[in-house]
């Protein structure tokens, strides 16, 4: 269950946010879920918690590994708040040493709006996602034929792995 009186309060915003302001807002959502009574069933789903003209908020449950791919948010930041499970995030880096970090529940973290990253959970996880301004597309990325290829998509639509990229991004490191 979600108090979603309390959770329409959080959707007052009067600009666009940073990334660490959309990273204060999911934590703040975070406190208005009831996570045990999530239902557990399936692979997962999300849920939209609310959307305005200045950011948008997903409350996403994944109860299997989950990979989302290279992607991008189409111009928007994102603030993540882990609720359960762990998450790791990965910055897309090219040439260097990878940008990997593990968050635990009750961790939070941002990312710009013009950055190249994938998520990734072992085990299952629920998260917070809120995105400023509110997601119009997603990028999804990868490489064919040797050339690092963006697909468009729509922002309900989930990122598939990036395996070819990841390997070329591994023999890149070598």
């Amino acid at each position: 269950m979600i108090d979603s009186t309390r959770i329409d309060a959080l959707a007052t915003q009067e600009h666009d946010l940073a990334p660490d302001e959309c990273a204060t807002l999911a934590r703040a959502a975070a406190e208005l879920v009831d996570l045990a009574s999530l239902e557990r069933a399936g692979k997962g789903s999300f849920e939209l918690l609310w959307r305005n003209a200045h950011s948008e908020a997903w409350l996403n449950q994944w109860w299997e590994p989950r990979d989302t791919g290279f992607h991008d948010h189409g111009g928007s930041c994102v603030g993540v708040h882990v609720l359960e499970g762990r998450a790791r995030n990965e910055a897309l880096v090219v040439g260097g040493e990878r940008r990997t970090r593990e968050y635990e529940a009750g961790e939070s973290f941002s990312f710009p709006g013009t950055g190249i990253h994938r998520m990734e959970h072992d085990r299952g996880a629920v998260t917070i996602h809120v995105y400023s301004p509110p997601i119009s597309a997603i990028g999804h990325y990868d490489v064919v034929d040797d050339e690092l290829r963006r697909q468009s998509g729509p922002p309900d639509e989930g990122s598939p792995p990036s395996h070819a990229l990841a390997a070329a991004l591994a023999e890149l490191r070598r």
